[in-house]
């Protein structure tokens, strides 16, 4: 049997890596549109999006909280210490796939999949905060991508009517400056929602083990798991922007700035509500919905089919990995 504090490092440091996946997949959201239509070099990118990202981890922990206590149940699983470890493992697994093709799904919803999954094997149905995952994770998952559409649809309309008198070209040159405040509200909205995310799970890990008595979020975690999300945004983040920037629909300034304003706006008021939305789900409707605006033709359909597919899958597929990595676990460790 593995020593608890030896498990506990062990279950941090997998963290760290499921943050660095997370950053290949989810930071590349928030800087494929202003780096496509090259407002700013990759590498000026990849650094304000790392700065921004911890400044919005730094700015609330209300979705800290709902991974560590509003999916969960922590009383029910107080003495399972492999609970976290095999829903990291399974979130981990599903970025790994998804990263592979290009494809970007949520790591958002594999995480949560994966906590679901090996709670379930853990201690039961009993195990899960029923009302938690309906109203912070199931509505959100249908409501954000929505709001999303609408929101880029509805703005880009307004965009088009207010400057539709205006030459392309100085309509470019405004918004490609104008991009660059969207797109760093962009990365300090995705630090607010995502990077929390795995805070919130580092700290279920403490108070599993008894190093924390209540579900605030240590500074060390914040920092940490902020890092690693920007190493990972460095190192891994090109396929999800090749995606993101030219496959969906051939992103302008204009285009980039709508959707990002737009995705910002949804991520933001989620954030508040403590709702772990998808980064991923939220910008990629509000692309589909900006591209929908010039022409329906305008917009690779069958990427979305391929994009909608993976979102489906992810939280029964993470979950299931999940369920049988705590059953793997248990085997070793229990």
């Amino acid at each position: 049997m593995c020593e608890i504090p030896l498990l506990l490092a062990f279950i941090v440091l997998v963290a760290l890596v499921f943050d660095f996946t997370n950053g290949a997949h989810d930071c590349a959201n928030a800087i494929a549109s202003v780096v496509s239509t090259k407002v700013v070099t990759p590498r000026f990118a990849v650094t304000a999006a790392a700065v921004l990202n911890l400044v919005g981890a730094l700015l609330g922990t209300e979705v800290a909280r709902t991974l560590g206590s509003g999916i969960v149940l922590p009383h029910v699983v107080e003495s399972s210490q492999l609970l976290v470890l095999a829903a990291l493992l399974a979130a981990i697994a599903w970025n790994c796939i998804t990263w592979y093709f290009g494809i970007p799904s949520s790591s958002s919803h594999a995480l949560i999949g994966g906590l679901i999954g090996a709670a379930i094997a853990d201690a039961g149905l009993d195990a899960l905060n029923v009302q938690g995952i309906v109203s912070k994770v199931l509505i959100p998952l249908i409501a954000a991508p929505l709001a999303g559409f609408t929101g880029g649809f509805l703005c880009m309309w307004a965009m088009y009517w207010i400057f539709c008198r205006v030459h392309r070209h100085v309509v470019n040159v405004l918004f490609r400056r104008l991009q660059l405040c969207s797109a760093a509200f962009m990365a300090t909205s995705h630090g607010l929602n995502d990077a929390q995310k795995t805070m919130g799970i580092v700290t279920l890990a403490l108070f599993i083990f008894g190093q924390t008595e209540s579900m605030d979020v240590p500074l060390w975690v914040k920092l940490s798991c902020a890092g690693s999300m920007a190493l990972g945004t460095a190192l891994g983040g090109w396929k999800i922007v090749r995606t993101m920037g030219s496959r969906i629909f051939k992103l302008e300034p204009v285009h980039g700035f709508t959707a990002e304003s737009s995705a910002t706006m949804v991520i933001a008021a989620a954030s508040t509500l403590g709702c772990p939305v998808s980064t991923t789900h939220t910008i990629s409707a509000c692309i589909f919905g900006v591209g929908s605006v010039k022409r329906l033709s305008a917009v690779r359909w069958n990427v979305a089919v391929n994009l909608v597919t993976a979102w489906v899958l992810t939280l029964p597929a993470a979950a299931s990995v999940g369920f049988v990595s705590w059953e793997i676990l248990h085997i070793f460790w229990g």
